[in-house]
């Protein structure tokens, strides 16, 4: 099953594994111990992540690394990036009308 990548991101847990894992590749052991929850927990949170493909993982021996999959998390950005505009545009207004009541306050 596919999912939406925005359905990924909407889980506080998962939106902090996507932190973890930005500053380096973890195994699930590693970024479970970050986590008051089970280990079986955390593995569904890495399959959703994974299936979004927002992770990826890595076989290094044994082990199994996740990783940020960047090119991914640049989609989610370029959404945003729509309603950043209107944000700054507002923020910009709003500083403006601001400055007009300071002005005339003095």
């Amino acid at each position: 099953m596919r999912r939406d990548i925005f359905q990924a991101i909407a889980d506080p847990t998962r939106r902090a594994i996507i932190a973890l894992i930005a500053l380096q590749a973890m195994t699930p052991n590693a970024i479970a111990e970050n986590f008051n929850t089970t280990r079986q927990a955390v593995s569904k949170h890495l399959r959703i992540l994974t299936e979004c493909d927002l992770v990826k993982q890595e076989q290094q021996g044994r082990e199994i690394y996740y990783s940020l999959e960047i090119e991914k998390m640049k989609e989610i950005d370029k959404w945003l990036s729509q309603y950043r505009k209107i944000w700054e545009t507002r923020f910009n207004q709003l500083d403006n009308v601001l400055s007009t009541i300071k002005k005339h306050k003095k």
